[in-house]
């Protein structure tokens, strides 16, 4: 891990966290075709969660997942506020765990992947892209950004994959226990997307469309609410749409798309 002398860039979030809030992007990350053959084939196998806030847990949490996929994985927790990263040294276990001050510059390191949550909602949505492109600047030329939010118990959440080509995919994950209808998400989409749920606009449809697949599959809720997610996943692919993520993921709660299919007017 580099470590080039560099003025942290970004402002502090409110740094709330909880235990467990981060789980529905930790399981993705640890089953994602993408994401594993990226952590397979690294030389130096480095991620960076990115403002972690005030507790270390969900850095942690995410250390776990991410050794399940490789072993070797090294995990480097960043935060602009010094006390949090002087809070974050009781969690350490060098080398394969560590916490320093960083920002959008990524403190000098190389990592092949990064999580950035909760972390650009404070942000102008015109400021997202320079965002992404100063964390992109910092990585592995074949480094993926996994940028999203979620609510405050991780019930509702989403994320986008970008790479130095571009934002790739965005994926929705919810409690489908706790679930009135899939729109409900759109408090949580991603800054760069959250304005955009009017009409118009492809999220919006995306959005509205699977409210009414939602609700056409309510006859199949009798068969448990993930027989009623996977049958409104199948419906809102009838109607065109190009979901890229396998059953296997519907039953958890996610669906994937590609970034075209929402791409902003």
């Amino acid at each position: 891990m580099a470590d080039r002398a560099l003025k942290p860039v970004g402002a502090p979030t409110r740094g709330t966290t909880n235990p467990n809030r981060l789980r529905r992007v930790d399981r993705w990350l640890a089953g994602d075709p993408d994401v594993t053959r990226l952590l397979h084939r690294a030389d130096e196998p480095l991620v960076v969660d990115l403002g972690y806030g005030a507790s270390p847990v969900t850095t942690v949490e995410m250390a776990r997942w991410l050794r399940s996929v490789r072993r070797d994985v090294r995990v480097l927790g960043l935060e602009l506020d010094a006390e949090r990263v002087a809070v974050a040294q009781s969690a350490v276990d060098k080398p394969w765990l560590d916490f320093r001050r960083g920002g959008f510059e990524l403190a000098g390191t190389r990592p092949v992947l990064v999580r950035a949550f909760n972390v650009l909602r404070q942000y102008d949505e015109a400021e997202v892209p320079g965002a992404w492109s100063l964390m992109l600047d910092a990585m592995t030329p074949r480094g993926l950004l996994v940028e999203g939010t979620c609510d405050e118990i991780g019930r509702l959440s989403t994320w986008v994959t970008v790479g130095h080509d571009g934002p790739r995919t965005l994926t929705l994950s919810v409690h489908l226990a706790s679930l009135e209808r899939p729109s409900t998400v759109a408090e949580r989409l991603p800054k760069i997307l959250i304005h955009r749920n009017v009409p118009g606009e492809r999220v919006h449809e995306l959005l509205s469309t699977l409210d009414t697949c939602w609700a056409t599959a309510a006859p199949h809720q009798n068969f448990g609410v993930r027989a009623r997610w996977s049958h409104t996943v199948h419906l809102l692919t009838a109607r065109g749409w190009p979901v890229l993520n396998r059953p296997s993921r519907w039953r958890l709660g996610e669906l994937t798309v590609p970034w075209s299919s929402v791409v902003p007017g």
